[in-house]
């Protein structure tokens, strides 16, 4: 193409050689980049994209974008029909478009539903005749959040509040971590616990009905979690701030024996009971699937535990069950043939289907009971006919307790489930030493009435000798972090039980003095690493395990991978590294 043309062009744009150099240019080319003289200089240099990329845009027929000289442009390359391999590329200024667009996407509303957590309690904690200024004083902190947002606030519960904000707000919420959650704790009360909030925030809906909806969904989630924090729901993707303090113990059992009752209703409007807990159960799922079962038995309902295969950490309950001849214990393919309409899965100690006995069976059944008390994740059993869902609980065992305690006799209930309901406590509070409250113990208290012997319970955790001498040795190989307190260990060769193994470890490594958390880490018999977080203090172990594709709870986590045990502790200590740069980072400010 003749120069002379080139410059007379009323737009700017350019000749790119075979080498990526520039060639030419149009006379408008200045509007672009503010140099002298271009001719020459490389196109990477100039625009930041790659030759290469604009070879595959003009062959494709694709547009790119740049931002040059505070304008934006559209770079349209297109390929010279000559043979010589030479590039034409136009910039159009597109700079009032992208700020149009900009402007739209900062005025888009999302919305946001706070609730006090544990409002009765704090209310039932305080004087009556300063409970209104206790109510005054956490609007005021809201309102004045709000306020200096310019977010509209509605307020339609004594506990509950609507804030509509611009997108804009939201991302200047989200680069402060939503500081309303640390500030609504400096409100002074006489309970013995801060006051802490839930949030709800939605987004990326196509309208502003479906945003509210996923804000309901979100705070649902925040609720599942344990509160305090604010959980954001885009689309499907799912954002999480907060979630630092721990989760307060309720005082009223009223829930529970509203649970209980939609139970009792659940099983006799079904045609069979189907009762499952997550795959390589533990003592409190097999516990709580028991429980459940002795609960269905008054209503004459054919009732089945799905259980797969089971390892070392049930086995002596499992053998005291299976020789009791009482219980019809059945794998997925005995399900399927035993499947009808109108029949009730009931999944306990996980809310997560993928991890169930028999995931197809909770998609396959169109009522579905949960009784789960870790903090809720982004994968969830959807819309199930019953959820009892709690974090504050120690264990699922004694949220089963609490209903048992509503629905049957307590001379109905066996010695072995007694125990087995005993058990499935002990194991998940590490010997009634974390986790525990007065609910706790006065679930412990009525299985021990019901005829729980401890001494029994402590059988049910004996171990033979070759786990033994493994558990061992990861104690005696681990690693110490004694700057941060944390406790690295990895428990060599693959077993079966490596899940429970890795737990024992872990548990035992935070008796260690100056640990605060620990993480161990081993194969199973099938080659997959599993991991095993335990922690005392502020160290959320629950959101490091949720990185890497588990969960848990804020002491108690895990997760499987992938890969090797080395691998899994490294990326361990790589979050860990991330998060101590984060909180360094923040106290600078």
């Amino acid at each position: 193409m003749n120069s002379k043309l080139i410059s007379r062009i009323p737009l700017p744009m350019c000749i790119i050689d075979g080498n990526g150099k520039v060639r030419d240019a149009s006379e408008r080319i200045g509007d672009v980049f503010l140099y002298d003289e271009i001719h020459g200089a490389d196109v990477f240099a100039l625009t930041g994209i790659k030759h290469e990329q604009l070879q595959q845009a003009a062959a494709a027929g694709d547009e790119l974008k740049i931002r040059r000289s505070d304008k934006t442009f559209r770079v349209i390359p297109s390929q010279v029909q000559d043979g010589s391999g030479e590039l034409l590329i136009y910039f159009v200024d597109i700079t009032e478009e992208e700020e149009i667009r900009k402007k739209y996407r900062d005025e888009q509303s999302c919305f946001a539903i706070l609730s006090v957590d544990n409002f009765d309690e704090l209310m039932n904690s305080t004087e009556e005749d300063n409970q209104a200024e206790l109510t005054s004083d956490i609007d005021k902190v809201i309102r004045t959040w709000a306020s200096t947002m310019e977010a509209s606030l509605t307020k339609y519960k004594d506990h509950e509040f609507l804030v509509v904000m611009t997108m804009e707000e939201y991302r200047q919420q989200a680069r402060s971590k939503f500081d309303i959650l640390e500030k609504i704790k400096k409100v002074e009360t006489e309970a013995d616990f801060p006051v802490t909030l839930s949030i709800g925030v939605g987004m990326g809906a196509d309208s502003m009905e479906s945003n509210d909806e996923y804000a309901s969904d979100a705070l649902d989630i925040a609720f599942g979690r344990g509160g305090d924090q604010a959980v954001v729901k885009d689309g499907n993707s799912l954002m999480y701030f907060g979630g630092r303090t721990e989760t307060v113990e309720k005082g009223n059992k009223g829930k529970s024996r509203i649970i209980g009752h939609a139970l009792v209703r659940l099983i006799q409007t079904a045609s069979r009971v189907f009762i499952m807990g997550h795959r390589s159960p533990d003592l409190d799922a097999f516990g709580s699937a028991l429980g459940i079962y002795r609960m269905a038995q008054p209503l004459n309902k054919e009732t089945y535990i799905v259980l797969n295969r089971h390892n070392e950490a049930v086995e002596t309950v499992y053998e005291l069950v299976k020789a009791s001849e009482e219980y019809k214990i059945i794998n997925n393919h005995k399900v399927d043939t035993l499947f009808k309409d109108r029949s009730l899965v009931i999944v306990v100690d996980t809310h997560r289907p993928s991890i169930t006995e028999y995931p197809e069976l909770v998609e396959r059944a169109d009522r579905v009971a949960v009784i789960d008390h870790h903090r809720k994740g982004e994968e969830t059993i959807a819309k199930p006919t019953l959820a009892y869902t709690e974090p504050y609980a120690s264990s699922t065992a004694e949220l089963v307790t609490e209903i048992l305690q509503y629905t049957i006799e307590k001379k109905q209930l066996t010695k072995l489930e007694s125990e087995a309901l005993m058990a499935g406590i002990w194991v998940d509070t590490n010997r009634f030493s974390v986790k525990t409250g007065v609910r706790t113990f006065e679930a412990a208290a009525w299985l021990r009435r019901a005829g729980a012997d401890i001494m029994e319970v402590k059988r049910f955790f004996q171990s033979d000798i070759t786990v033994f001498c493994k558990r061992a040795k990861a104690v005696a190989d681990a690693e110490y972090d004694n700057e941060v307190g944390v406790a690295f260990s990895i428990c060599e060769g693959q077993d079966d039980n490596m899940q429970i193994i890795n737990s024992m470890v872990a548990d035992e490594l935070l008796t260690v003095k100056g640990m605060r958390a620990s993480f161990v880490a081993g194969c199973d018999s099938c080659g997959k690493v599993c991991v095993s977080a335990r922690s005392v203090g502020d160290l959320n172990v629950q959101v490091l395990m949720e990185k890497m594709g588990g969960g848990g709870h804020r002491n108690t986590a895990g997760t499987q991978l992938e890969g090797t045990p080395e691998d899994a502790i490294r990326q361990i200590k790589e979050l860990l590294e991330m998060r101590k740069d984060e909180s360094n980072t923040e106290e600078g400010r």
